[in-house]
């Protein structure tokens, strides 16, 4: 069993971003909007604003009052749709309740759409073409890629149907291209028998917010897995009171496995990579530059 170390290779990632920065005319610019005191958020956000300046890309962090207009953040946006400065927009999700997410996701310009979460990226992720691709399942891809695991013609279990990885991701995993052309199944909480399906999996990609919900008995071996999940598990045996687990149960899992992704550890890290390998490609194609 080998782990699939996704902080080792995000650093990777932004090392070989920071040198291409440097030679820039000017920097990549990513604007993130947070809206809210939600504390998940605020570290995120931080970690975000770290990496950006770690790679050299300009970076502004909007602060916003949780009772903000929706008309105020849309016209926000609007300001930095139209900043020859900023080439990435994110706001951060979740918004409070009378703000309309997709309404918000919508107003940002599809070129600088550095979420990948607009309809027409989406839409461009469905039927193949040029696109912004969601963070997390772009980090998976790269993680499979770099590991040297063979996607043409396996059979890539998809246990979730969110529009941030489950649906994504197998859509960009069935895409005849390198590095993807598999065979997609995704399955969800509608299953009479969940291990059905993931027993049959090559690659099995938990992504359904359920602390380790994902046992040995559940899959066959020699299966790579890769675990999307962050759940806080209360532990009184640490010092915060609680421990952070994935939807695999790693202790199991892991002797049957051929590669596994760790909690924490594993996909996060390259969530926050792929947002800035997004900054930097709408970098190229709002200022025409190629490397």
């Amino acid at each position: 069993m080998q782990i699939i170390d996704g902080k080792t290779t995000a650093a990777e990632i932004r090392e070989e971003l920071k040198n291409k920065i440097k030679n820039l005319p000017k920097p990549p610019g990513l604007v993130t909007i947070l809206v809210g005191d939600d504390p998940a958020s605020k570290v995120y956000v931080n970690s975000k604003q770290k990496a950006c300046a770690e790679t050299g890309m300009y970076s502004v962090l909007e602060k916003l009052d949780e009772n903000v207009s929706e008309n105020e953040l849309l016209e926000i946006i609007e300001k930095y749709n139209n900043d020859e400065s900023i080439h990435g927009i994110l706001v951060q999700l979740p918004l409070p309740a009378h703000i309309d997410e997709d309404k918000v996701i919508e107003a940002i310009s599809p070129k600088k759409d550095a979420d990948g979460f607009h309809p027409v990226s989406m839409g461009n992720l469905v039927i193949g073409k040029e696109t912004f691709f969601p963070c997390t399942p772009h980090g998976i891809l790269v993680l499979l890629e770099r590991y040297g695991i063979e996607t043409s013609g396996k059979h890539v279990v998809v246990v979730g149907r969110s529009n941030i990885v489950g649906k994504p991701v197998a859509n960009m995993l069935m895409q005849k291209k390198k590095n993807a052309n598999a065979i997609v199944t995704v399955c969800h909480s509608a299953a009479a028998d969940l291990s059905y399906y993931t027993k049959q999996a090559d690659i099995l990609i938990a992504a359904i917010g359920r602390a380790d919900f994902i046992t040995s008995d559940m899959v066959k071996d020699g299966v790579v897995v890769i675990d999307v999940g962050i759940n806080r598990v209360e532990d009184a045996s640490k010092k915060r009171g609680y421990r952070l687990t994935g939807d695999v149960d790693f202790e199991g899992v892991s002797e049957k496995a051929s590669y596994i992704t760790p909690v924490p550890g594993g996909v996060g890290p390259m969530t926050i990579a792929m947002l800035l390998e997004n900054t930097y490609t709408a970098f190229q194609r709002i200022e025409n530059f190629e490397e």
